[in-house]
Parts: C-alpha cells; sequence; structure tokens
C-alpha cells in the first residue's frame, strides 16, 4: 500500500475516535486532532459526564494473605470524584489508615495485614461524581476465602463380601469457594477410576460392586481450595473385601442394577440459562451396569452435549430454555435394567436485549432512553437517575417514564445527567450506566489547515475534513472555492466528513474546501490535491546468455512524475547486489564486466519513488566460451517470378557447434531504405528458401547463422530484385462509423502502407448510405487519410458503409460492408414505477418501467440507479450501479444495515444519462454487528485475567452488548468446560478470577445486537504457575517446600517433586518437562546472609545433598544457558545428616535435659517456699502482663501448665501464627493434622517421604464462637496432584 495510504488509514482510525459522538455512542474526554504526519496532538476539552471503565466483578472473593484490591475507574470531563458505600451506608475512606483510594482513582486497597480480614467483608458500591452527572458500579460482594479443616471423626475399617456396592463418603468441610475433592493413597498417587468405580459430583467414592483388589487401608480424600491453593485431607479409611475363596460367609451373587445416585425413581434440578447442566447416575449391579441417557420426546442437543465419568455424567453446556424437560438415565447388565427420571427446569437470570446507550443531544432535541432485558422469571426495571431513584429525583417535566423506556424531550443546556437502569430478579440483576449529555458546540476543523495530499494516478485519494460540534455539522466541499461537489462519480463523500475519490486523474488536482456548518456557526478548512504521474517501468532487461569473462548489459528506462524523486535499486536474487567492482550501476543500466559463473542468476530493477514504485526482472545465463557461427556466403536469386523467388547461400563456419537455424531478412529499397525486415526463417539444415514477395517493392535480401550462443553477422547483401506494380491486394482494416455529435458520421480506417499499395496513386474510396432505406450509396475519394465525416445524419440512424482501396494500376478487392451509426443525443425519457424490495439488512432489489427505445436516441448501454445513505437527514450518494442492456430489475448489494437508503434511476447512452427517475425511499433492517476490533489478555496473575477489547468497526445496527466464552484448554488440546459471560456495550474490559494456575486458557468474543451475535475473535492466554507444600521427615524436624515459576508456553516446566531422606543426607527428586539440559540445586542456611552453593545435576531428576546439618533451605533452578539468570523454581527444607544419629546418645543433649529438669526443680521449690509463707504465685496476672510467647510452661498429660491452658482454648506452638480468618500467610509455618489422626505419630512411607502435616488446635475467635469450620493451617499441596 502506498505510504500515503497508510497516512489516510491511520488518520481514519483518529477521526474515528473524534467522531464516535455522532454514533450516540461514549465519548472521549477530548477531541483529538492530528496531524498528517502523526508528529503531533492537539486537544481540546469537551463536556462529559462520568462512564464506569472499569470495575471489580460483582461476587469477589480475596485471598486473606493478599491486599484487597476493589477496582473502580471512570473517565468524564472535568475528571470525576469518587465515594463508596459499604453495606447501603457511606464508607469514609479517609477515617481508615488500612484503605487506600488510588489518587485519581476510585480503585480501593485495603490493607489486611495484621487486621481481621472479615471486617472488611460486605457489599461495596463506587459512586464517580463531576459537575455533568452521577454514575454508579455494580454492588460488589467482598467474601474472604475460607479453607476449613474437616471435623475430627475416627473411621472405622469397613468388611464388605465380594460383590456387593459400597460408597465411600468424603464430606469435605464448606469452603468459599467449594473445594475441588479427589482421591488419592498414601503415596500421593491417584485411585484409578473406572466403569465400576466412580467419584461423584459430591466427591462421593462409589462401587458398583467390589472385589478382592479392593482391599487397601489408604484411601483418602483430598479436598483442595484454589484460592489459597491448600489441600485438607480427610482420615485414611480401610476397606477389606472378604473372597469366597478365604471365607467362609456368603458372597454376594449377581443381581440386576439398581440406582445408588440419584434416590427414587425421580428427581429434580433447575438450571439457569447459558450455565452448564451437569446430571449424574450412579448405579450399583453385578456385572457392572453400563448407562446410557435419552430425553423424554426430544433428542439430546448436539454439538453442547458431552459425556463423563464412563457415561455416568451428562453435561450440556450454554443452557437454554429448550432443553428443559424429562431426561431419563438407564441402567444395564445382563440381568436387567433400571430407570430413573430427572426433571429438568431452566430458569434465567435477567439479560440484556437491548442495553440503554449514551446520548449527546443539542439543546431542543430529543432522546430515548432504552432498557430491554429478558429472564426467567421476568425481571423488575427500575430507572435511577445519578444514584437516586428516579421517582425520588428533581422533578423534570422534560422527562416521562414508560416501564422499560424514559423519554427525554426538548432538552435543555445545563440537564446533562448519568441515569441509571436496574433489571434484577431472583437470580440476579443488571446495571447499566448510560449518560445523556447536552452540549452546545459550534463546528471545529479538526484537519490541519493547507495540507496537501498526493497521490498517483488512477489510485484513490482521500481528503480529509474531521470536524466536532453539537449539533454535529453539516460537511460541504467545493473544489477551487467555486464548484459545489456533489456525492456520485467520482467522489464519495463519507460519513466522518473525508472526501473520497475513488480513481483520481489528473484533472482532480486542485484546491478543495470543506464547511462545517450547524446554527451555532460555521468553519472552514482548504487542503490540495495533486495527482501525480505513475512510475512505469518503459524498456524492461531481457534475458540474456552470456559467455564467461565477457559483458552483461542489463537496460532498465523509466518515465515517471517529474516532480518526484526517483531512486534506481538492482537486486540479484531478491537481494543486494555483491560488493564487486565489476557492477556498475548508471542511471537506466546495471552493467556486469568480466562475467564469471557466480554472476547467474535474477537481476531485478526496482524505481522507487515517494509515492509508488514499479520493477521489471531478468535472467542472466552464464555459458562457456564458444564462437558465434560465421556468417553465410554466395547468396543467389533464382526462379524469378511476379510474386515470388527462391534464395539460395553456402553457410559459413559452425565452430564446431550446430547451427539451429537460419534468418532470412529483407530491405525495401523504395519504401523503406536502410530497414531491414524480417522476412522468415528456415531449418538450419537447408541452404535454400522459396520466398513469396509483393508487387512494387525493390527487395534486397541477406541471412544470419544461428546457434545456442547467438546470431553470426549478417551475409553481404543479395542483388536487388523489383517486382511491378499492381492493383492493391487488400482494403483498410478495422473500418468503423461512429457519430461524435449528433447529426454526423465519422467514417474511419486503418491506412494501407507503402509496402501493401502495390503501386504509386494510393487513394480510398468511401462509400455510406442510411440502413433499410431505398436510397442510393453516397461516395467520396480521399487520399493520405485515415477518416471522413459526413454531416447533416439524422440522430443515432443506422448506416452501411464501405471503404476501398485504389491506385493508378486499378481498385482494390471488393470492400465489405460495415454498419455505422450516426451521432447520439440524450436521452428524454426517466424510468417510471420504480418499487424496492428489502430481502435483508444489506441486499434489495429495484424494478423499474422501461423506457421506449425511440426516446434512448442512442445505443442503450443500461440503466444507472444511484443509491443514496441518510445519515441525520442528509443523503451520501454512496453507491452507484450500472445494469447493462435492457433490464427492468435489479439487485442492490452491500447495503448497510440499519440504514435510511433513497434511489433513482437514469437511463444511459453512449452520448450521456437521461434525466432521474422519481426518488424512492427504503430502509434496511438491523443486521448482526462485525466482530469486535481487538482483543488482548493483559495482566495474567495466579488465578486472573484481564481482558480489553474495541466495539466492531460496523456496529450494524442497535449494539446490545458482547458475549465472552472461555474455556480451559491442557496441551493434549482437550478442553474445560465453556463459560459464558455477557456485557454491556459499553463495557471493553473484564478481569476473570477463578482460574486455575499455569493453564492456557482460549477467549471468544463476539458483539451482538438484537439479530444476533457477529464473528468472534479469539485469543488465548496463560495464568501465572505457583504452588507450595509443607512436609514432615523423621527426626521430627519440619521442612517447608515452595516452588514459584512462570507459566511457561506450553506447560509448566518441572512437575511433582518429592523429597526423601537417606544416610548421606536430603533426596530431592523431581519431574522435568523443559528441553534444556542444565538443571542446578541450590542450597543456602536458612535465614543467613550467605551466598547460595550451586550443585550442577544436568539431566538427572534426582539429587542428594551431602554434608549438611538440619536446618538448611535449598532449591531447584534451571536456566536456558549458562550466561543467563536462571528461572528459580524454589524447594526449602533442612537437610539430614550425613548419618543419622540418635539425639538421645549425644552427649550435649543429654546435659542440656539435665540442666532444664534442674531448673525447674529449683522453680518447683521456690514455689513451695512462697506458698507455705501464705502467698499465691500469680502465674495468670504475669502471663497477661508480660504476654511472653516463650514462657509456655508444661503439663504432664499435654505438654502446658493448668494456669496457662484453657481446656476448650489451646494456643499454637511456639513460632507459630494463625490468623483469626482461619488460613495461613505464606510467610508462616504450617501445623501438623496429627491431632485429627489416631495417636501422635504423623504419617510416613517407608522411605520418610511426606503424607500428612502437622497441625495445631484451633484458636478460639471471640467473634466466631466455637465454630469448627476454619482451619487454622491449610495444608500446601502442589497443583500436580489435582
Amino acid at each position: 500500500i502506498p505510504t500515503q495510504l497508510n497516512i489516510n488509514l491511520v488518520w481514519l482510525t483518529f477521526a474515528a475516535c473524534c467522531l464516535n459522538t455522532y454514533n450516540g455512542l461514549q465519548y472521549v474526554g477530548f477531541v483529538l486532532h492530528c496531524d498528517a504526519d502523526f508528529n503531533s496532538i492537539h486537544a481540546f476539552p469537551v463536556p462529559q459526564p462520568p462512564t464506569i471503565i472499569l470495575q471489580s466483578p460483582k461476587d469477589y472473593i480475596f485471598d486473606p494473605r493478599e491486599n484487597i484490591v476493589i477496582y473502580c475507574e471512570a473517565k468524564g470531563k472535568p475528571q470525576p470524584s469518587f465515594s463508596w458505600t459499604r453495606n447501603g451506608t457511606h464508607f469514609d475512606v479517609e477515617e481508615d489508615s488500612k484503605v487506600l483510594m488510588k489518587p485519581g482513582s476510585g480503585t480501593l486497597v485495603i490493607d489486611i495485614s495484621g487486621e481481621k480480614a472479615e471486617a472488611y467483608e460486605g457489599t461495596y458500591q463506587c459512586t464517580a461524581h463531576n459537575d455533568h452527572g452521577t454514575a454508579v458500579s455494580n454492588n460488589i460482594v467482598i467474601r474472604q476465602s475460607r479453607s476449613p479443616l474437616w471435623s475430627k471423626e475416627r473411621n472405622e475399617a469397613i468388611v464388605v463380601q465380594m460383590g456387593v456396592s459400597l460408597v465411600l463418603q468424603c464430606r469435605p468441610p464448606a469452603g468459599l469457594p467449594p473445594p475441588v475433592i479427589f482421591w488419592m493413597d498414601n503415596n500421593f498417587q491417584k485411585l484409578p477410576l473406572d466403569k465400576r468405580v466412580s467419584q461423584a459430583l459430591n466427591g462421593d467414592l462409589y462401587f458398583s460392586n467390589v472385589l478382592p483388589e479392593d482391599s487397601r487401608n489408604d484411601y483418602i480424600c483430598y479436598a483442595r481450595f484454589p484460592h489459597t491453593q491448600t489441600i485438607q485431607q480427610k482420615q485414611p479409611i480401610s476397606v477389606t473385601v472378604l473372597d469366597s475363596k478365604l471365607q467362609i460367609s456368603h458372597v454376594e451373587g449377581e443381581r440386576r442394577p439398581g440406582f445408588m445416585l440419584p434416590f427414587g425413581a425421580t428427581s429434580t434440578k433447575m438450571v439457569l440459562k447459558g450455565e452448564t447442566l451437569e446430571l449424574e447416575c450412579i448405579a450399583d449391579g453385578l456385572p457392572t451396569p453400563d448407562i446410557s441417557w435419552e430425553k423424554d420426546g426430544g433428542e439430546l442437543p448436539s454439538g453442547r452435549i458431552s459425556f463423563h465419568n464412563f457415561q455416568k455424567k451428562l453435561k450440556i453446556s450454554e443452557v437454554n430454555e429448550a432443553d428443559a424437560g424429562n431426561y431419563r438415565c438407564t441402567a444395564i447388565n445382563s440381568l436387567g435394567d433400571a430407570h430413573h427420571i430427572i426433571k429438568v427446569t431452566v430458569k434465567a437470570a435477567p439479560f440484556w436485549v437491548s442495553a440503554p446507550r449514551n446520548l449527546i443531544l443539542a439543546p431542543n432535541e430529543t432522546g430515548i432512553l432504552t432498557c430491554r432485558v429478558s429472564g426467567e422469571p421476568k425481571p423488575k426495571i427500575a430507572w435511577f437517575v445519578n444514584g437516586v431513584a428516579i421517582e425520588n429525583a428533581p422533578e423534570d417535566h422534560t422527562r416521562k417514564v414508560e416501564d422499560d423506556t424514559v423519554i427525554l424531550s426538548n432538552v435543555q443546556s445545563g440537564s446533562s445527567a448519568v441515569y441509571q437502569c436496574n433489571a434484577s430478579n431472583e437470580f440476579g440483576y443488571l446495571l447499566a450506566n448510560a449518560f445523556v449529555s447536552v452540549l452546545a458546540e459550534p463546528p471545529r476543523v479538526l484537519t490541519p489547515p493547507n495540507q496537501v495530499y498526493q497521490v498517483i494516478t488512477n489510485s484513490p485519494a482521500l481528503l480529509h475534513c474531521a470536524s466536532f460540534g453539537s449539533p454535529i455539522p453539516t460537511i460541504t466541499w467545493f473544489k477551487d472555492s467555486q464548484t459545489t461537489i456533489k456525492n456520485g462519480d467520482p467522489y464519495v463523500i463519507h460519513e466522518n466528513g473525508t472526501l473520497e475519490i475513488h480513481v483520481a486523474q489528473p484533472i482532480n488536482s486542485g484546491k478543495y474546501t470543506c464547511i462545517a456548518t450547524n446554527h451555532l456557526g460555521i468553519k472552514e478548512n482548504h487542503v490540495f490535491l495533486e495527482v501525480k504521474e505513475p512510475t512505469r517501468i518503459l524498456k524492461q532487461p531481457e534475458y540474456k546468455v552470456v559467455q564467461r569473462g565477457m559483458s552483461a548489459v542489463f537496460e532498465c528506462k523509466v518515465k515517471h512524475d517529474i516532480s518526484l524523486s526517483p531512486t534506481m535499486t538492482w537486486l540479484k536474487d531478491n537481494g543486494e547486489l555483491p560488493d564487486d567492482e565489476r557492477f556498475e550501476v548508471d542511471t537506466d543500466s546495471l552493467t556486469i564486466k568480466d562475467v564469471t559463473d557466480e554472476d547467474e542468476g535474477r537481476y531485478t530493477c526496482i524505481m522507487n519513488t515517494t509515492l509508488d514504485q514499479d520493477s521489471a526482472s531478468a535472467m542472466l545465463t552464464v555459458v562457456v566460451e564458444t564462437p558465434r557461427p560465421g556468417p553465410p556466403t554466395d547468396l543467389e536469386l533464382t526462379d524469378q517470378t511476379e510474386r515470388s523467388v527462391r534464395l539460395t547461400w553456402t553457410p559459413g563456419d559452425e565452430h564446431n557447434s550446430p547451427t539451429q537455424k537460419f534468418l532470412i531478412q529483407y530491405e525495401d529499397l523504395l519504401h523503406q531504405p536502410g530497414v531491414w525486415t524480417n522476412l522468415t526463417e528456415v531449418a538450419g539444415s537447408s541452404t535454400t528458401a522459396q520466398l513469396d514477395l509483393s508487387p512494387y517493392v525493390y527487395y534486397s535480401f541477406r541471412v544470419l547463422a544461428l546457434n545456442h550462443v547467438g546470431y553470426s553477422e549478417p551475409s553481404q547483401s543479395s542483388k536487388q530484385y523489383r517486382t511491378n506494380p499492381a492493383a492493391p491486394d487488400v482494403n483498410p482494416s478495422d473500418v468503423k462509423g461512429v457519430g461524435l455529435e449528433p447529426g454526423n458520421l465519422v467514417i474511419s480506417w486503418t491506412p494501407l502502407t507503402g509496402f501493401q499499395s502495390n503501386g504509386p496513386g494510393l487513394e480510398y474510396k468511401v462509400q455510406w448510405r442510411r440502413k433499410d432505406v431505398e436510397e442510393n450509396w453516397s461516395s467520396a475519394t480521399v487520399a493520405n487519410l485515415s477518416h471522413f465525416v459526413v454531416s447533416g445524419t439524422p440522430v443515432f440512424e443506422p448506416f452501411e458503409i464501405t471503404v476501398q482501396a485504389l491506385n493508378n494500376y486499378g481498385n482494390g478487392p471488393d470492400p465489405e460492408v460495415k454498419i455505422g451509426y450516426s451521432g447520439e443525443d440524450m436521452p428524454l425519457s426517466a424510468p417510471e414505477s420504480v418499487e424496492v424490495n428489502v430481502h435483508n439488512s444489506t441486499l434489495a432489489e429495484v424494478k423499474w418501467e422501461r423506457v421506449s427505445l425511440s426516446s434512448v436516441r442512442g445505443k442503450l448501454q443500461g440503466y444507472k440507479v444511484l443509491t443514496c445513505l441518510c445519515l441525520r437527514f442528509v443523503y451520501i450518494c454512496e453507491q452507484v450501479l450500472t445494469f447493462s442492456g435492457n433490464h427492468s430489475e435489479g439487485q442492490l448489494p452491500d447495503l448497510q444495515p440499519y440504514s435510511v437508503y433513497s434511489l433513482f434511476i437514469r437511463v444511459l447512452n453512449n452520448k450521456g444519462e437521461g434525466p432521474p427517475s422519481p426518488t424512492k425511499t427504503f430502509e434496511t433492517p438491523e443486521g448482526v454487528p462485525g466482530k469486535p476490533s481487538f482483543l488482548e489478555v493483559t495482566n495474567p496473575s495466579l488465578e486472573s485475567l484481564t481482558l480489553e477489547w474495541g466495539p466492531p468497526i460496523n456496529k450494524n445496527g442497535h449494539l446490545a452488548g458482547y458475549t465472552l466464552k472461555y474455556q480451559q484448554v491442557n496441551g493434549t488440546n482437550e478442553v474445560g468446560p465453556i463459560k459464558v459471560m455477557t456485557f454491556l456495550p459499553n463495557e471493553t474490559t473484564i478481569t476473570i478470577g477463578n482460574l486455575n494456575a499455569s493453564m492456557l486458557y482460549k477467549f471468544d468474543l463476539s458483539a451482538m445486537t438484537i439479530k444476533g451475535s457477529g464473528p468472534i475473535i479469539t485469543k488465548e492466554a496463560f495464568t501465572i504457575y505457583t504452588f507450595e507444600i509443607s512436609f514432615l521427615l523423621p527426626p521430627n524436624t519440619v521442612y517447608f517446600l515452595f516452588f514459584v515459576c512462570s507459566a511457561p508456553p506450553v506447560g509448566p516446566v518441572f512437575g511433582t517433586v518429592n523429597t526423601s531422606s537417606s544416610e548421606d543426607g536430603p533426596v530431592i527428586t523431581w519431574e522435568y518437562f523443559g528441553h534444556h539440559k542444565t538443571v542446578y540445586v541450590e542450597y543456602v542456611v536458612d535465614n543467613s546472609k550467605e551466598d547460595w552453593k550451586k550443585e550442577l545435576v544436568n539431566g538427572s531428576h534426582s539429587h542428594i545433598i551431602k554434608g549438611l546439618k538440619p536446618g538448611l533451605t535449598y532449591r531447584v533452578v534451571h536456566s536456558h544457558h549458562l550466561s543467563s539468570p536462571p528461572s528459580p523454581s524454589l524447594f526449602s527444607g533442612p537437610a539430614v545428616a550425613n548419618r543419622q544419629v540418635d539425639i538421645a546418645t549425644q552427649g550435649w543433649f543429654i546435659g542440656l535435659m539435665c540442666a532444664i529438669a534442674l531448673l525447674i526443680l529449683v522453680l518447683l521449690i521456690v514455689c513451695f517456699i512462697k506458698r507455705n509463707k501464705g502467698g499465691k504465685y500469680p502465674v495468670k496476672e504475669k502471663e497477661d502482663a508480660h504476654q511472653d510467647p516463650e514462657i509456655q510452661p508444661m503439663k504432664e498429660d499435654d505438654g502446658t501448665f493448668g494456669e496457662y491452658s484453657d481446656t476448650e482454648d489451646h494456643k499454637p506452638l511456639k513460632g507459630s501464627r494463625t490468623p483469626s480468618n482461619g488460613t495461613v500467610r505464606r510467610d508462616e509455618s504450617d501445623d501438623s493434622l496429627v491431632d485429627y489422626g489416631e495417636g501422635g505419630d504423623g504419617q510416613f512411607n517407608e522411605d520418610g517421604s511426606f503424607i500428612g502435616q502437622y497441625s495445631g488446635k484451633k484458636e478460639k475467635d471471640t467473634h466466631e464462637g466455637n465454630e469448627s469450620s476454619e482451619a487454622p493451617s491449610p495444608v500446601n499441596a502442589m497443583n500436580s496432584f489435582v
């Protein structure tokens, strides 16, 4: 694309930004003005009520380990101020030191470190206010994520007979959000699921029938809480299956199916429209039953249906009203079948049919706000103005409310406001802000003055006239300050004021003036158009075969506009020429001296100007040196006649290269002396040729020989041979009869050459007469002419014409009669009875009544239909269609949906157009919009992604909003469930939370009107990857494992990571999926300032750290190459000594214990003496006074003194912190699950690897009473466990 066109396209983008107020949509606070090369941007302020452009989701679950960030961004002019309400009352941000409102924004950042996070739970709403109105956000419900522990329980061992059904209950604690459930064994291996063994949606494990291999003592249910990335585990369940071969008791035999879940013959299920419906049927029986699904009275929806869990779960995505009904699941085995019916009802939260749109009105104009929603049950609509219920707002006589419509009549300056529409039912609500801005602005032209546009002939030209004003200015164009430009060939005036010339010609050059007018004023601007001649290569490079060591010359002669500075560039094989002095570039040629074999290739010359370019190429072939053939000799003429002669010659020396052919040339010494013309060619094996001759020519012949190198030098000329004159053999060609003006007939022809004249005195006899009229031929004889004009003819009459050649020796052959027409005149009549039939939003059909042929007064070329688009009461004629021939109907394609058109029709002949038909007006209905202009993903985090998009360029109606569908995509191209979100038309960004870390998500976004959704735009993006693990290794030493890495392009680099101990030290094992070989283990003493120590492990997947003492922290890192900084994957934990030593046998340990025992004995004696003296040791008072966490005397049974402990309130261990919210911060120690097991020992594999975790008892919270649903310390776990 030419550079100028690129600039114009970009400029139009800015102009669209400036002028989107004209479409009734939200607009920017400044109108931009950009000069042609975009070196500067000017702006002037425009008043604007507030518009909410970013807000947090309605339901915001926050992580208590992180700050709470509640987004509220708005734009307006002047800049809006912000305020908040919490739980319906004013929230004074300045009074709370923990709450910060970002400058220039309404976004709240709440620092909850050291605070009770639940104190900030509630319903928040943001208000943005300026002088022109008030906009409000959604009600944002802020809740704290919770990951409570299982309540204490003791699982009894289960003993069952082989073949019976079995259910292992999980019953996880209720978290926020709900946890993800999975079953594993002691080795962190997922339990295998199949048609017989399956996990239900509630997390329970179902056995349709048990087998002996189901016996095990480590059925463990895990609950993963996604917000805190923690895992809680249930106490292991032991199952023993009695085998008939080993037990005497009765064995359960084969039986027909029965349903374990759901219960009974029927059940019910309610689902919201747009969500995913999940139905589940689990059956028992022996043999294991097969499950199938069907819908009573209908078919399952194809394309939206999927089966999971071995056909036991049916999922239907994007549920709609048609999905309601009875779904039947059938379980069948060889002994029979069973049926269960699930009755599904579909409800719907409110969704937009047509959301209210921003209005920009001039004083005394009328505007309408519509708020059309649907839902089940039907939503209730409430209107607000500036955040106040409309019935409580100040009375406004210009405002009328009719259910879902607000009509504003005869608006006045100062009545700008923001209206809110709230549509709600029991399943949710929708809130939309739409401002009404009343502006009175005189026209302003934004295009820089006196701008010069340069284009190439036959290219489109765009002359801009970006303007602003309210009411919207009317744009008028003039050429050379006097000629008014109308829509129609060759001009098109666009809606934004741009003047387009489809095919620019030099005649279009000149000064153009655009005038912007409304009732408040007038503004004009001048621009200039220069149409330049195109750059063309007149003589292209030619294919060359050059001998090695010779020179090759490529010519490239160019014609270009004299006002443009051209640049000639030569390329070899699309690359630069070699840096060799043998290559000489001249103004119009390339010379290659002393050619070598490396010079062979394609050479291209490119001529560039600032506006266009042209190029041409030719091949160079380098051959081994071979001489050309010698010239033929001994030319002789024989067998001479009036019209022929035989030429004979002797070949020259071939130089060991066969002659391919001979070329015979002649010279006409009478008509063209000195010019040799090719006559014929003969094979290289011939030495004679019979030559056909023409009369009245003085011939001289010569011969050239050709081999693969080239032609020889020409032979010597033969003797002259003259032929006698004769009458002409041919008549003039290309005889035509065309009238150039009404009343004349111009007869033209191509004259004969001197060679064709056959003799002296060449003349032409011209004859003509009217066709189909009995009259004699008229004639005239002319010489040295190629046309003859007949005057006084009637308008557009057919004539028979002939042109015959003659000379002094006679006339040529009888001429062929041609038909010509006299001059045409303008048509007299216009088509009538014009009708338009609109087929759809982009296509219509027009019909008309043909005019009489006599009124055409010329050759009927067809009918011209001019279609004009109505834009704010101004018709812009942008489409011209010509229907060739005598048609009476035609189609009008490529119409703009939701538009008003008018058209008229003219008949065409070669002279011009007839009068227009009566104007016909028609309308096109709404259509689906184009795809959004862009979709970008920004700010990836662990569990959220932020999407930003732009509205479609072609809205094609009232934009109703956007539909976003997204789903998780893994490395095997399997996709997760599709989630659907809808947005208002003024919403262009959203932060999606509750996503899985380190996962690829696919987003499909489409815009919609009332006619439906348009094409989608797709984007994929990763979340960030992180997980934690706390684990225990003997001897009673707590280890901490922390793993972090940025999300890679195709999934995590490190997979499952395990640790164990050996005699030599701690053993780290890991899964590595990266393609780099360099992997290190780095370690350092915890909380020390020492440098990290590094050990290279290369491609290994395990490593032992030797020679360490307990308490060291280590991490595994990988890097792409040695010089690049490593990408860390952190693993921390104390090392194990080289040898396992019993600490109880160490001297230092025995001495320490003795010292502690002696100290305790002394304290007891002191206490006893004080009591005997009548005093009482105030332990509790001192504890309250000093609050020293280090003072924790021990009981004999549970390790605490009675004065220090509360039987209902056990404090955490020394060094641990338990926030009131029941979760553990990242920088705090985790407790263990020992108290929830059957004894004081943690669970280990034989190799010492972790399967459980310590946990202290719950700290009593005065706000929450004795609730046991909160966990003081969730078990951190890797995502790979799920």
